[in-house]
């Protein structure tokens, strides 16, 4: 078996020990959760997307617009597409983009933002060989909601490489971007360090500043050594943008780590709490974050000293220390973890407890709500990542239905 072979399936058999935590006893507990009943406060929406779609985004606007985005595919094609919600129902979908040469991933997914009323970004991943082991990031953007314009890559090296798992947040009149890329791991993989796909070197995670057109004003490599394949997070607090993800240290610790962007410079990487996980390869499972004001909370999945867990942890400075986390899975968390800020004081975590999407309200000073079931789904990688948004005073959330391949939501009134 060829190097990128082999660490392609070192990469798979690590994702699918960690997505599928007790796999011998999924079946048991999808049939168990028959009998667990979805929170009644829990109100499903309309459907939008049709059959054969996957990898869901959703987030709410700078215009306090709850957006959609997700993924069809045919048989020679992907095509990007896109609704708002309007009266607890979706609008027509629109059409993003469409191409032959995409990757495609469970894990990997396109992402959107918005800086005003129709100014939209998006982005795709698009191969650079026939093996589609290697690809950039292509953005496109709207200034009417409609019209999608190519704005080119948003990694500028052109190394046959992995370039993913892309954050997109409004910065005053742009955007901030920022994703992992694989320009400098485009080397020969040794044995110890099989990842996801075949990296010798390491991943970094790189940062930029775009205007509205998605032209690059600004990059920055924030970290030169990160874990290969989770996703990455941003906010915006009052003290700045701060980013997170899963760190690489050299002797293989993958923890949480936060940087933040302060009066024009970036910080250094921070832990935002030392779990201490070693692992020889990628878990595919990232972190979130989300501010109001200068209050943060951060969700992540650990499997620590063998023990799988969901934690979250507050900061009431801008990302520049934490509270101690709270653990909020219920033993069987295999993470795919969102986080919603509902105060300045409480957050509301989501996160798969094997094959339920669960949610659970926490408070700052450690207390937590009865949890709630929001969906039945599959603790299966093909059921992606779940995904919530705040808009006022409701939460929406959208998942893969793993059984019929298309996207599910729902709404809470909290």
């Amino acid at each position: 078996m060829n190097t990128l072979l082999r660490g392609l399936c070192t990469a798979i058999s690590i994702s699918s020990f960690l997505a599928c935590t007790n796999t011998a006893t999924t079946d048991k507990q999808e049939k168990k959760s028959d009998s667990t009943a979805v929170s009644n406060a829990i109100q499903l929406l309309p459907p939008v997307a049709d059959a054969g779609s996957a990898e869901p985004f959703l987030f709410t606007g700078s215009n306090n617009q709850v957006y959609l985005s997700w993924v069809e595919k045919s048989a020679d094609s992907a095509t990007l597409r896109y609704a708002r919600l309007t009266d607890s129902a979706w609008s027509s979908p629109v059409d993003i983009g469409r191409g032959a040469d995409w990757f495609v991933n469970w894990a990997d997914y396109p992402v959107m933002a918005s800086n005003g009323d129709q100014h939209l970004i998006a982005h795709y991943l698009q191969k650079m060989d026939s093996t589609g082991h290697t690809y950039t990031i292509q953005l496109t953007t709207t200034a009417n909601g409609s019209n999608w314009q190519p704005a080119g890559a948003l990694n500028a090296d052109t190394v046959q490489a992995e370039h993913g798992f892309v954050s997109l947040v409004p910065y005053k009149d742009g955007y901030l971007a920022c994703w992992l890329d694989g320009r400098n791991a485009a080397m020969p993989m040794s044995a110890a360090h099989a990842g996801h796909g075949g990296h010798g070197g390491q991943m970094s995670l790189r940062a930029a500043l775009l205007n509205k057109s998605g032209k690059k004003e600004n990059e920055w490599e924030l970290d030169s050594r990160v874990c290969d394949c989770c996703q990455t997070s941003a906010a915006v607090s009052d003290s700045g943008p701060v980013l997170v993800y899963r760190d690489r240290s050299a002797d293989e610790t993958r923890d949480i780590s936060i940087v933040r962007y302060i009066n024009g410079r970036w910080t250094s990487p921070a832990t935002v709490f030392a779990d201490n996980w070693k692992i020889e390869g990628c878990p595919v499972n990232g972190p979130r974050v989300d501010a109001i004001g200068n209050n943060l909370g951060v969700a992540w999945f650990t499997s620590a000293r063998d023990t799988a867990a969901v934690k979250m942890a507050f900061s009431a400075d801008g990302g520049a220390t934490f509270s101690q986390p709270i653990r909020i899975d219920e033993g069987k968390g295999i993470g795919r973890v969102d986080i919603a800020m509902l105060n300045a004081n409480t957050a509301m975590v989501s996160w798969m407890e094997g094959p339920l999407l669960k949610a659970v309200k926490v408070n700052r000073n450690g207390s937590k709500e009865p949890s709630m079931v929001i969906a039945h789904s599959s603790a299966a990688r093909s059921s992606g990542f779940p995904q919530m948004t705040r808009a006022g005073n409701n939460l929406y959330f959208a998942w893969t239905n793993d059984s019929t391949k298309t996207i599910a939501t729902a709404m809470l009134r909290y």
